[in-house]
């Protein structure tokens, strides 16, 4: 018998939330731990801000366990569009793993970006996130030519699905 997902709820709130900001922290360590340093990506916290992005908390009994954002990428051509969202900061608290919070979440940046225009979504990911790489390719994504800031990175793996 499968256990029901717990009931999570996503806020839509600004790059410099409070809880965003503990999030993106929480990510940044996870990454310092799997890589060995944080990503430098430069991110301006205006692109995830309507209509060009969206960046969300997911709360759990009030508490704030999984971020998720996307922003407009249209000059990444996926898929045979450049009318592209770009998916950041997907993480769990590792408290709240296993309870497919990071599918939901997806799930929910795929919804809102199609809202919104995108006709495809992207993602850059590591080789050192074997849980990221997993959930992408069983949620449909592809793997396409890297793109962005690790482009060069021999670790850098970059994804794509169509929305709609």
């Amino acid at each position: 018998m499968d256990t029901p997902s717990p009931e999570v709820t996503f806020v839509r709130v600004g790059f410099g939330h409070p809880d965003a900001l503990l999030l993106i922290e929480a990510v940044q360590e996870e990454y310092v731990a799997r890589y060995g340093g944080r990503d430098e990506t430069p991110l301006d916290p205006a692109m995830f801000d309507p209509p060009s992005g969206s960046f969300y908390v997911g709360y759990l009994d009030g508490v704030p366990v999984v971020s998720g954002a996307w922003r407009r990428r249209d000059d990444v051509d996926a898929l045979g569009t450049r009318h592209t969202a770009e998916v950041k900061r997907m993480y769990v608290a590792p408290a709240a793993r296993g309870l497919g919070l990071a599918r939901a979440m997806l799930a929910h940046l795929e919804t809102t970006a199609h809202a919104a225009g995108a006709a495809a979504t992207v993602l850059e990911t590591g080789l050192a996130q074997p849980e990221a790489i997993a959930l992408y390719e069983s949620s449909g994504y592809t793997p396409i030519a890297k793109f962005g800031f690790y482009a060069h990175a021999p670790q850098s793996r970059c994804y794509a699905k169509r929305l709609g």
